[in-house]
């Protein structure tokens, strides 16, 4: 296993790492490791239920109508 240090890391960012292990319960390093592990597997395949709101950017501020009028 390879061992990877860290030098001039600035404190807020430090401080976020430790808060975000915290809530993870999770020691920094073990944090760190998982955000790396994150940063650069390849991403799983989606499945539609996770596909909501994606391109809402896109539609913001348009108006579609609610469906076709029916003739009676």
């Amino acid at each position: 296993m390879a061992t990877l240090n860290v030098k001039n890391l600035p404190d807020p960012p430090y401080r976020k790492l430790q808060a975000r292990a915290r809530r993870q319960r999770r020691s920094v390093a073990q944090e760190v490791i998982h955000l790396l592990t994150q940063a650069v597997e390849e991403p799983d395949t989606q499945s539609i239920l996770e596909l909501r709101g994606l391109g809402k950017e896109l539609w913001k501020g348009i108006v579609l109508a609610r469906g076709p009028r029916q003739r009676r």
